[in-house]
This record gives C-alpha cells, structure tokens and sequence, in this order.
C-alpha cells in the first residue's frame, strides 16, 4: 500500500463579477450560535468515538437490510430489508439534510467501507482530472438511470433487484477506495452525495471556520491534511475557505486535527446558505429541476389514474411496451421543470442583461426548498401510509407477529395536511429565496423585478403541480 501523499487544498472561492452599474451585495451571511460553545456537543464531536459509535449500528441494520433483500422474502410486503431500506430510511434522509446537512454521509456504511479497502489495498492515486470537471454530471446521470430503472425493472418491489442495487454501489466503493485517495466515490461519484449536497444547502447546522484564527495559523492546513492521529477531510474540502454545506460530511476530522479549535458548528436559518451562493453551478441547478421532474413523475405513476392512461396510450398509440411508455413520460416529467427554468431563464436575461445560462444556474438554487418540500411530501406518504410494515416485517424477523390490518401510520386527511403544509413552507422558502438572491444580485429595482417576477410564476406554478398531483389518491408500493 501507498504512503498517503499530503494534498494541496482547493483554491479559496472566487467571487461574482458584476457589471459596475450593479455591483452585487457580497455581505457573508450573519454568524449564529457556534455549538461547539456547548460541552456536551464539544466533547461528543472531538472524541475518538466519533463518528463510530453511530456507525456501528448503522453498519449492523446495513448488513441485515442487505441480507434480506438478498436471501430474505421474495415479496417486497413480507421482507424486512425493504421495508428499512424503502418505507424508513428513504422517506427519512432528505430529512436528515436538512436539519443536519450531510451527516448521513459520516456514518454511512459505503463511507467506511471506502475507507477500509483504502488502508488495506489502496493505490492511493489522485482523483482524476475529469471526475473532478464531470462528476456531477456523473451523478445527475446515475440518480436518473436509477429512478428510470426502478419503475422499468421495479426495483423498489423486488428485494432481490434492491439488494443487487447494493451489490452494484458497494463495488464501485471498493474499486474506487482501491484506486483513488480519501473518499472519492462519496465526493465525485454517490448519486446520494449529489442529492445530500444540494439537500444540506439548505440544512439548519453548518461547519466553518473562524477566518481570524486561520490567518496566523502555522499548522499547515492540518484541518484539511490531518495529523498522525486524524485522518484529513475525507471530502477533499479545504475547512478555511469552505462557505457550502455542499461537500462537509459533518464527520468532525478538522476539528479534530485542528489545534487552535477554529472550527465552529454553527445554527442558522434554513436555506440561508442558498441566499449566498458565489459560485453557482450549472449542474447543480439541473440536478435540483430533474429531482423536481422525478418527484413529478413518481406521484404521476402512484396515481391510481396511472393505469387508465396507459390504457389510453395503448389504445391510441398501439404502443404496448411499458418500458418505452415510461422512458417517454419520464423524459417529459423530467425536461418539465428544466425546460420550465430555462424559459424563465432566458425572459429574466433580458431584464437583469446576465446570460440565460448564468440566470439558469444562479437561480436554480431559489427552487431547492420547494425541491426539497416535494421530495418529503413524496415520501411521507410511504412512511405514514406503509410505515406500519417495518415493525410487521421486523418483528417477524424474531418470529413474533405484530398486527395483520393497515401498515398505516395516519389517516389519508394527515397526511395530506402534512403534505400540504411542506408545501407550503417549500413555495414560501423558494420565494423568499428567489427574493434574496435577486435584491443581493441587482441593485436597481428594474432589473430586480424584471428577474423575480418570472422566477416567482415558476415557483407557484411548479408548487400548484404539486399540490394539484397530492390532491389524487395515490396507490401504496408495499
């Protein structure tokens, strides 16, 4: 095995180039409470404990979900590792996002994994060139193939083709801890990590540094290289010029390894960090409108109109083939909300004199929240209408039998209360962002309403898509 080399952090984030008659508002956002002010989350974060005493857990209901789906029930209904997997720990990750941005990834199993095949047989060669430029592309293409595959081959309904979902992820980790340094896969390539990134912009706990504290230190980046005790961030994220919760783990290394205690755990307000975005990314922007077009195609294919249609399309087309009739609604269902943003796009280009691409990827950001709103909303509806099958499946594990009747958790008029008010949070946050971004950006009340009015019909209009598509009754998957 390689000795690992000492890597050079990334350059410091540039900063938006506006022309002078609109000098964009560059103020950072406000600092909140540092949590690591508080003893207990102090001392839990700079343990040596941490994170493993949460992964090993996790690592445990990994294998047994893993077992299931493999050698377990061929009814998704009667397996347990489909109901952990499908009807628990999707429904609740975006969840976890939010509220503690990309934790997940400290413990996840595929993480740790990575980082053991690293020390035992790692080449330890540095990310290649391309994954670094196409990655995300890499993971918007890789989170739609998945989402396509699981209504063409039903994966979600076959415990066996989950759990060679799995066999296929925990490959491309080892190969990738085999090959590349730190956790490459998770940075450049987890179509999850794509999702958590744009998920946890919008989480309410952050990670920075203190800037005056890291101006006279002479520790030679420890936070990002680690010392002989601390292994060095494992997302290749420089702590000192990090301003995105985009690619932090939460995985403590930095505060660990730094020795003048400049990290900072910080509270803050929900999507805060989308009003203050330097660097907008294109592919970040298209991954947030293609999650849009998923959840749009996933409650249309729950509908119980669902069938009707292909009925209809059958009749009137000839065409048969469920996968060919799929693969053309998901195209549709997907390009939607993209096309819809590059419309918009190219009408405030036109106000704000910025080119449709730079309006498209600014404000493709200002829809994660209501993004984010329709995934949950999506979701709680198999963990409030199925989540009763974890605990059937679960205890039938230990052979006990725990009720026969509905899997349901709450009542169809709970959930949809529920649903609604997501929501609603979710439009109001994407307008108030739209709003934030637009008045930061341009100076002159022409060219803010020229840029916010389009973008405000795009949010009410993809956030009564939604609500109109959540009014339906949906059929249950388990």
């Amino acid at each position: 095995m390689s000795t690992p080399t000492r890597l050079r952090p990334e350059k410091e984030p540039g900063t938006i180039v506006a022309d002078p008659d609109e000098a964009p508002d560059l103020t950072p956002p406000p600092a909140s409470r540092n949590l690591m002010q508080v003893p207990w989350v102090a001392r839990l974060l700079r343990s040596r404990l941490y994170p493993g005493v949460i992964q090993v857990p996790v690592a445990a209901v990994f294998g047994l979900v893993a077992y299931q789906l493999l050698v377990g029930p061929d009814s998704a209904h009667d397996n347990a590792g489909t109901a952990l997997m499908w009807v628990l720990w999707w429904p609740l990750i975006p969840i976890v996002f939010v509220v503690l941005g990309r934790f997940w990834c400290a413990v996840c199993p595929f993480g740790w994994l990575s980082d053991q095949v690293q020390k035992l047989v790692g080449a330890n060669q540095p990310v290649p060139a391309f994954l670094k430029r196409y990655g995300i592309w890499i993971i918007d293409a890789s989170f739609l193939l998945i989402t396509w595959a699981d209504h063409v081959w039903g994966v979600v309904e076959s415990p066996w083709g989950s759990g060679v979902l799995l066999l296929l992820l925990t490959t491309a980790v080892i190969a990738s801890g085999a090959l590349f340094q730190r956790r490459t896969f998770c940075r450049y390539l987890c179509f999850l990590g794509g999702l958590s990134g744009n998920y946890a912009r919008t989480g309410m706990v952050e990670l920075r540094a203190d800037p005056a504290i890291c101006r006279t230190c002479t520790a030679r980046a420890a936070c990002y290289n680690g010392t002989d005790k601390v292994a060095g961030c494992p997302l290749f994220t420089f702590p000192r010029t990090m301003d995105t919760n985009a690619n932090c783990n939460m995985c403590a290394n930095c505060i660990k390894a730094c020795p003048n205690d400049a990290i900072q755990v910080r509270l803050r307000k929900p999507t805060s960090e989308l009003w203050f975005i330097t660097k907008p990314s294109t592919e970040e922007s298209f991954l947030a409108m293609a999650i849009m077009g998923i959840v749009i195609v996933q409650n249309v294919t729950m509908l119980e109109v669902w069938d009707s249609a292909l009925a209809w399309l059958e009749a009137t087309t000839g065409m048969t083939n469920y996968a060919l009739i799929f693969t053309v609604a998901f195209a549709v269902a997907v390009s939607l909300p993209v096309g819809l943003l590059a419309l918009v796009s190219r009408v405030a280009a036109s106000r704000n004199m910025e080119s449709t691409m730079k309006n498209f990827a600014r404000f493709g950001y200002a829809l994660i929240p209501l993004d984010v709103a329709g995934h949950i909303a999506h979701n709680l509806f198999h963990l409030l209408a199925e989540g009763g099958s974890v605990f059937t499946t679960v205890a039938a594990l230990v052979g006990v039998a725990y009720g026969d009747g509905s899997p349901a958790l709450a009542g169809d008029t709970t959930i949809r209360i529920l649903q609604f008010a997501l929501l609603a949070l979710g439009i109001a946050g994407s307008l108030y962002t739209a709003r934030r971004i637009t008045h930061r950006r341009y100076q002159s009340i022409p060219r803010r309403a020229g840029t916010f009015v389009p973008m405000a019909v795009l949010i009410a209009f993809l956030g009564a898509l939604n609500v109109y598509l959540f009014l339906l009754p949906m059929a249950h998957r388990m």
